[in-house]
């Protein structure tokens, strides 16, 4: 949990600093990047798993 915290502060930090300076928010698009992200996920958990069920 802490480290949720910790990322999520981190986040807001840059947000703030990039939006000081004028700058382009450093993140993709709401939903393509959320979809990215659960995609990653998803793929590291399905990978574990095939590990796991087929060579283990």
């Amino acid at each position: 949990m802490t480290e949720v915290l910790l990322a999520l502060a981190t986040g807001a930090i840059v947000g703030l600093i990039f939006s000081i300076l004028k700058l382009p928010i450093p993140a993709p698009p709401v939903l393509s990047g959320i979809a990215g992200i659960f995609g990653i996920y998803i793929g590291a958990v399905g990978y574990n798993w095939i590990i796991e069920r087929f060579f283990s």
